[in-house]
C-alpha cells in the first residue's frame, strides 16, 4: 500500500508529465512524458481507490499546461441560523450544499446558480465570494485531481424548493445545531468549512477567506 501522503507527488509527477508532452519537440521526450504519466495514474488510482480507466477518462481531453479543476459550491442562509442544505444521490444521500464543478463557457457566479437550479428548484443571484479553499489544505478524501474550491454567497430570487430532483433525494434548511449530526458528503464540504460558512450568516461584512 502506498503511503496516502504521496499523492501529492504523484499529482505532481502527472501534472509535470502533462506539461513535457505538450511541449517537448522531441519524440525520445514524449515517450519518457508519457510512461511518467501512465506511472502517476497508477500511483493515483492506488491512493485514491480509484480505477485506473476512470482516472484515464477524466483526464483525456486535457491538454497542455495542468491546472487545479474547480468546485463551486453556492452558500444560501435563511436568517442568522439556517443553511440550505441537499441530500446528494451520488453520494448516499449524504448532505452538502449545492455545487459541482465549474463548467467552461460559464463564470464562477453563473456556475453557482445554475447549481443551485438544478440542485434545488430556486433561483438564486450570486452576491458574493466568501471564500477560495485548496482542498489538500482540508479534510476531504484523497482524490487524484488537485482542487480548488469556491464558495459564494447567494440569495434567492425566485422558485421554490422542490422535494428532490435528478441530483438530489432532499433539500433542506439546517441550523448549525444539527449539522454535526447529518452525514456529511465530505468530498464535497466538510464540517469546519460548514462551520466557517454559518460565521457569514451572523457577520455578512467579514473578509473573504482564500488558502
Amino acid at each position: 500500500m502506498i503511503p496516502s501522503d504521496w499523492l501529492p507527488i504523484a499529482q505532481r509527477l502527472h501534472a509535470l508529465a502533462q506539461t513535457g508532452l505538450a511541449f517537448t519537440e522531441s519524440d525520445y521526450d514524449r515517450e519518457r512524458y508519457q510512461e511518467i504519466k501512465d506511472i502517476s495514474i497508477q500511483l493515483l488510482s492506488e491512493m485514491s481507490n480509484v480505477s485506473i480507466e476512470h482516472i484515464i477518462r477524466l483526464f483525456p481531453s486535457e491538454i497542455g499546461y495542468q491546472t487545479p479543476k474547480v468546485d463551486i459550491r453556492a452558500v444560501i442562509f435563511r436568517g442568522n441560523d439556517e443553511l440550505l442544505m441537499v441530500q446528494e444521490k451520488a453520494d448516499n444521500d449524504r448532505w452538502a450544499i449545492p455545487g459541482g464543478w465549474a463548467d467552461v463557457g460559464h463564470s464562477p457566479f453563473e456556475v453557482a446558480e445554475k447549481e443551485v437550479w438544478e440542485e434545488t428548484g430556486l433561483v438564486v443571484k450570486a452576491a458574493r465570494l466568501l471564500a477560495v479553499f485548496d482542498k489538500k489544505k482540508h479534510p476531504h478524501p484523497a482524490q487524484p485531481w488537485y482542487v480548488y474550491k469556491f464558495f459564494v454567497l447567494c440569495e434567492i430570487t425566485g422558485g421554490e424548493i422542490l422535494s428532490h430532483t435528478n441530483e438530489t433525494s432532499a433539500i433542506e434548511w439546517i441550523k448549525f445545531d444539527a449539522v454535526s449530526e447529518l452525514p456529511i458528503s465530505v468530498d464535497r464540504v466538510t464540517f469546519s468549512q460548514l462551520e466557517t460558512m454559518f460565521l457569514y450568516a451572523g457577520n455578512p461584512n467579514l473578509p473573504t477567506l482564500c488558502d
